[in-house]
């Protein structure tokens, strides 16, 4: 099943991984898992130099996948998810390697915070690619790693507000203002550009860059396994049980077919 929900393939000594599940690649526990065993594949050995996350279609990546969400029956089963969905994201945004998102197309909810743990975020230019956050809308507040690794994406609390409390979503210029992307490119060019940063981050004598990125998002992964341990993360998850919640992701599941 993985391998038809992520597609792989290595270039230059870079394992690109197309995300492809449906119509939108929205996420799901399987794609998780597989993404985890690369980057840790890629945290353990000298090859490949880097990871570059991408998306097949009009989407890179639209949400977490809402029949999953709306398949948990009881608490304890929306708590099993993301106790793993929150150490593979925390593995991803600590991984030792650049791991650069190539976005594709229109990104949004779990596909932005899968972007955001990313080193770097090129977008094709495209006028009608939109990216935005949409959690708060239907009612789901992020998990802690989702939380942190938002927050680390952009320089201020004011981007973070906006972006998180408005929920908007918006093109990709309005992306690169915002700081949700660092960098526009053509569309023909958008993999040979991601390849390009991963190369010129990591092939340098020694390879400091790891040591470097090691250090820029060591506070962040801490902070991440300290409140994963202490805190009460799980009752937020009761909202995924409230009918106006339900409702509103039973809508938006509709809307997307």
């Amino acid at each position: 099943m993985t391998e038809q929900l992520l597609q792989e393939t290595t270039e230059d000594d870079i394992r690109i991984v197309t995300l492809n599940h449906g119509k939108t690649n929205s996420l799901n526990r399987d794609m998780l898992q597989r993404l985890g065993e690369i980057v840790a594949e890629a945290d353990e050995n000298p090859s490949p130099k880097g990871i570059v996350l991408t998306g097949e279609g009009r989407f890179f990546s639209s949400r977490f996948d809402l029949p999953m969400f709306l398949g948990f029956s009881e608490l304890r089963e929306a708590v099993e998810f993301f106790e793993f969905e929150e150490q593979v994201l925390t593995s991803l945004f600590a991984c030792r390697k650049p791991v650069v998102a190539a976005l594709n197309g229109h990104t949004a909810a779990g596909g932005l915070i899968l972007a955001m743990a990313a080193d770097y975020r090129i977008i094709k230019e495209h006028p009608k690619i939109k990216v935005g956050m949409s959690e708060n809308k239907i009612g789901l507040p992020l998990s802690v790693a989702q939380h942190e690794v938002m927050r680390f994406g952009f320089d201020s609390n004011h981007r973070f507000r906006d972006v998180m409390f408005f929920s908007d979503m918006v093109d990709v210029f309005g992306a690169r203002e915002k700081g949700l992307v660092d960098e526009l490119t053509a569309e023909d060019m958008l993999m040979d550009r991601a390849k390009q940063v991963v190369s010129l981050w990591i092939d340098n004598p020694g390879r400091p860059f790891m040591r470097m990125k090691q250090m820029l998002r060591a506070d962040t992964v801490q902070r991440i396994r300290r409140k994963l341990a202490e805190e009460n993360w799980q009752a937020e998850l009761k909202n995924f049980f409230r009918d106006e919640v339900r409702q509103t992701l039973e809508f938006v599941q509709a809307s997307m077919k």
